[in-house]
């Protein structure tokens, strides 16, 4: 029986697996609807070595195209085989969906890797980067920004493996930071990362990480040493503008050469790893969380 041709167009919106479609007819052809039930996101988990794991799709029937959640709470695709590398103690929760023919999307399927040991090398430096509760949230101060009337505000995990966050909001183009200490070994090269997110996107407004060995609290105003690792910037990207949500090391949200996200230690010691922001409407504010400074 000739069946109408349905072309369906699907926009994968965050957070995970929303997917809005909108049907236009092409014609008469033969063609089998695929549903839900026809798709399977289901998947194992192997381990292979300390911090690394397999994971691979029970099916790939009828399957266009798969997402998943890697346990960072950003969409990635993952080729099966590929081996996961999880280098922080702890509990990940990854998340698998599949897109079949027509635009149809499975459920979400989900499994919690635990993770007992950090690794030595590339384990995270960063204390609390992922705000789960008030015991992360003391390893941080707040400062190194200008006037300070910028309000972070905490927001803790609502599971073992969610990550909590502080968002930052402010109005009349104040700011404030937060910054870490953190140890660092001469000669070596340290990548910086985390997740940041806006709601509603911002206005007129900024947020900038720097790493220097200079204290926080020896500065003066705006904290700016060591020149920006990251920068967002409604001034310098029209996408800042708009609701955001993934890794600032992804996103490009500023200036090209104000995003390298690399710190070399020209000297064993201590440096300070300081985000900062503020605008002048910001009253959705912006949030961060899994905040990263590894070695490479």
């Amino acid at each position: 029986m000739n069946k109408s041709l349905i072309k369906t167009f699907c926009a994968i919106m965050l957070p995970f697996a929303m997917i809005a479609c909108t049907e236009v007819n092409y014609g008469d052809v033969n063609q089998t609807r695929i549903t839900k039930s026809d798709l399977d996101p289901s998947f194992t988990v192997a381990p292979v070595v300390a911090n690394k794991y397999k994971l691979t799709p029970s099916s790939n029937k009828n399957v266009i195209f798969s997402q998943w959640d890697l346990g960072d709470g950003t969409l990635t695709k993952f080729n099966p085989g590929d081996t996961l590398f999880l280098p922080d103690a702890g509990n990940y929760k990854v998340r698998h969906f599949v897109v079949g023919a027509g635009g149809i999307s499975s459920d979400t399927i989900s499994q919690t890797i635990t993770v007992a040991t950090s690794d030595p090398k590339s384990g995270n430096l960063i204390l609390g980067g992922k705000f789960i509760n008030a015991t992360d949230l003391a390893k941080w101060t707040i400062g190194g920004t200008g006037s300070g009337a910028g309000v972070w505000t905490f927001t803790p995990a609502t599971s073992p493996t969610a990550s909590g966050k502080e968002t930052l909001t402010a109005s009349g183009y104040a700011g404030n930071g937060i910054y870490q200490a953190i140890n660092v070994t001469a000669g070596k090269k340290y990548h910086i990362d985390m997740l940041i997110s806006s709601t509603t996107g911002l206005s007129d407004s900024w947020l900038e990480v720097y790493c220097d060995y200079t204290n926080p609290t020896t500065v003066s105003g705006d904290y700016s040493a060591g020149g920006k690792r990251y920068s967002v910037s409604t001034w310098d990207s029209s996408a800042a503008k708009s609701p955001f949500s993934g890794k600032i090391s992804k996103l490009m949200l500023g200036k090209a050469a104000d995003n390298t996200g690399v710190f070399t230690a020209t000297q064993t010691g201590t440096v300070y790893l300081v985000i900062r922001g503020g605008g002048n409407n910001m009253q959705a504010g912006v949030s961060i969380t899994n905040v990263e400074f590894r070695g490479m």
